[in-house]
């Protein structure tokens, strides 16, 4: 099972919005084939780890292990737990139940009705754990909020009305990495007008994030990165809707407008979403209770004076993690 999660991992900014799943088949306490899902809209991880097996005519006597419950629905792709009857494999062992609407223990069932052996629960914190922007978004009907920032030593943001870089080569990479794995990337205004940012994934290999803006009433200047319709971009505002090439200005109302925008982003299938604004967007979503996780990057340098970092409310501490000497080794893992 271990393996599953493992090769699942390898789908990490590739397939929502669905979740990373992997597949290994295993006959006489021997892997002879294993899959995971890939892309969004490609095969699943049971067909990829069955189409991999070379002697097909040892698939009825396997036991296929799976890091999520085989669907049983057809979406883009044909149901898997349908392939596992076909293919008369006994028996199964599954991580997890995939709790989301559409399947939610009937591809477990469907199995136990057609007398295959279903096993579950094996590393199933470890398989919530991996597909926790997926869970929460299917049970909450918004995406996974992450908040990052840097910090000087002496607990500053930035300059005021100053670009300065806090962070270094080591952290810029892996902030892209960040970017890569989740589905959208959030600035807020004063971010986005000082330092004029990309906000793409040009340090990394992989798939760039939908970008999100809030422009109260539209006064951003058009020059900027962010219109540069380089990659799909939702302006949120109070004043109108529409769309120019790949940027969607999408109208809201002034009362809970962060609800609004995850609610929106929701129903775009974006599962979860990285926030790198500056402290009034940050302190905003910390106080109004919308964020699921805190990665904070402190910088040994000290700016003295310049807009202070934001309060974390020690009720929630425990949600946070803080990442300084540990940079280093996720930065190598990247890297590799």
């Amino acid at each position: 099972m271990q393996r599953c999660l493992d090769l699942a991992q390898k789908g990490m900014g590739n397939v929502s919005p669905n979740p990373m799943v992997g597949a290994v088949l295993v006959h006489d306490n021997k892997i002879i084939g294993e899959g995971y899902h890939q892309k969004f809209g490609s095969a699943h991880a049971e067909v990829n780890c069955l189409n991999s097996v070379v002697d097909k005519e040892l698939i009825p006597f396997s036991t296929l292990y799976v890091s999520l419950e085989p669907c049983s629905h057809f979406g883009k792709t044909p149901p898997c737990a349908n392939l596992i009857l076909e293919n008369k494999i006994k028996k199964v062992v599954i991580a997890t139940t995939d709790f989301s609407s559409k399947v939610n223990g009937k591809g477990i069932s469907l199995l136990i009705e057609n007398g295959v052996e279903v096993i579950e629960g094996i590393l199933k914190t470890e398989a919530i754990e991996l597909n926790k922007r997926f869970f929460f978004a299917q049970e909450n009907k918004q995406p996974y909020v992450i908040l990052k920032w840097a910090q000087s030593k002496d607990g500053f943001i930035s300059k005021n009305n100053e670009q300065i870089q806090i962070s270094s080569e080591m952290t810029n990479t892996l902030v892209h990495q960040w970017r890569h794995e989740e589905d959208a990337i959030w600035v807020g205004f004063n971010t986005a007008n000082i330092d004029n940012p990309k906000l793409n994934v040009r340090h990394v290999i992989g798939q760039n994030p939908i970008r999100v803006i809030l422009d109260k009433n539209l006064s951003l200047p058009t020059h900027l990165n962010l219109f540069d319709h380089s990659q799909t971009t939702f302006i949120y505002n109070f004043k109108k809707n529409e769309n120019e090439k790949l940027t969607h200005f999408i109208k809201i109302d002034s009362e809970n407008y962060l609800s609004q925008m995850l609610n929106h982003l929701f129903q775009q299938n974006i599962s979860s979403v990285l926030i790198e604004g500056g402290t009034k967007l940050l302190q905003e979503i910390i106080d109004s209770n919308l964020w699921n996780e805190i990665r904070l990057i402190n910088s040994p340098i000290e700016l003295k004076e310049g807009v202070k970092s934001p309060v974390i409310h020690n009720e929630r501490l425990e949600k946070s993690f803080r990442i300084d000497q540990d940079l280093i080794q996720l930065y190598k893992n990247i890297k590799k």
